[in-house]
């Protein structure tokens, strides 16, 4: 990518909103000259709003120009109201998200999209449990320091975020790119496939890893957000 136009990479994280999230991202883009800057959320807080979420972001984004927004999972019903808002999202990546529609509330997604069916008919074919558990359909592939280090800095998601509508008319007139993990388990390749085609039109960028793949595969997270990044300049 060239230093022309500074890139700023603004990283919101999925359920629970802790920063954490981002830690191995974070580096790796900053020691490639980039800005890498990663959002905490109170997703603890019954009283928090999708609004309140995406204001956040919109404040941490500030006067910074050329922003690559990245979503992870929950954080997908969080970018669009961003990208109202701000003026400086040149383009929006979705990692391993949820992608809404207009005025869609996050408790509805799961049956509009089939997500669960969607899930357990992966299980069935790959041969591991249905039943949903973390280990199972979140942290089998996230290396074993890492998950020493996390324990700290997990926050329980309030279910209160998923009664509120996801409140923007269109999707923003900026690049928008799927980047899906070939080994999610919880929101599986296929499914993101179909929904990334029925909702926006597009097709996915497929990298190793799970659902958490900014914790199992942060090189290959950089290299794709660098690459995609650099095709606008």
């Amino acid at each position: 990518m060239t230093s022309r136009k500074p890139v700023a990479f603004v990283l919101i994280p999925g359920a629970g909103g802790s920063a954490w999230y981002w830690h191995r991202v974070v580096p790796l883009l900053q020691s490639e000259q980039h800005e890498a800057l990663a959002v905490d959320l109170p997703g603890d807080d019954e009283r928090a709003s999708l609004d309140d979420y995406a204001d956040i972001v919109v404040r941490a984004i500030g006067t910074r120009a050329n922003v690559v927004l990245v979503a992870q999972s929950l954080g997908g019903f969080i970018a669009p109201l961003v990208c109202a808002r701000s003026p400086s999202v040149r383009m929006l990546v979705f990692l391993n998200a949820m992608i809404p529609l207009p005025g869609e509330r996050g408790r509805d997604w799961w049956a509009n999209t089939g997500a669960v069916n969607a899930r357990m008919a992966a299980a069935k074919r790959r041969g591991y449990s249905a039943k949903f558990d973390q280990d199972t359909y979140f942290l089998h592939d996230v290396p074993k320091e890492v998950l020493r280090d996390g324990a700290a800095h997990v926050r329980e998601q309030s279910e209160s975020i998923f009664e509120y509508q996801c409140r923007f008319d269109t999707w923003p007139d900026v690049p928008i790119r799927v980047v899906a993990g070939a080994d999610d388990r919880f929101f599986p390749l296929e499914f993101q496939r179909r929904i990334a085609r029925d909702r926006l039109q597009k097709e996915v960028d497929v990298l190793p890893g799970g659902h958490l793949v900014a914790l199992a595969n942060p090189p290959g997270v950089v290299t794709l957000l660098r690459t995609v990044a650099g095709e606008q300049e």
